[in-house]
């Protein structure tokens, strides 16, 4: 079992910046490809970014140019830094796990364990 923990959500006004971290525990947490994924209210889920072991990226087109995800393996934590942040951002945004990177979207199905979400909401 892998577990998940998001932090680094609030409140920030439109062109500012958050980052995102998201913390691993388990036993088998090394070697596992991470994703990003937010859902705002009335809406599905969306994916944002991926990142392998290896720090192979691959970005959403929405996000692309504004969010960098990034991974300290030591550390077991990936993290999503957020800049020029719009109202559009708003949403909670959730981490996930997966055995295998692909570099691209495949699915929310692939990926096999989620944290529990944390709240971004931007003002204008």
């Amino acid at each position: 079992q892998v577990q998940l923990v998001e932090s680094g959500g609030g409140l920030v006004q439109a062109g500012g910046s958050l980052r995102l971290s998201c913390a691993a525990s388990g036993r088998t947490a090394s070697g596992y490809a991470m994703g990003w994924f937010r859902q705002a209210p009335g809406k599905e889920r969306e994916f944002l970014a991926t990142i392998s072991w290896s720090n192979n990226k691959y970005y959403a087109d929405s996000v692309k140019g504004r969010f960098t995800i990034s991974r300290d393996n030591a550390k077991n934590t990936v993290y999503l830094q957020m800049n020029s942040l719009k109202p559009e951002d708003t949403a909670v945004y959730y981490c996930a796990a997966r055995r295998t990177y692909y570099s691209g979207y495949d699915g929310m199905g692939r990926y096999d364990y989620w944290g529990q979400g944390t709240q971004v909401t931007v003002s204008s």
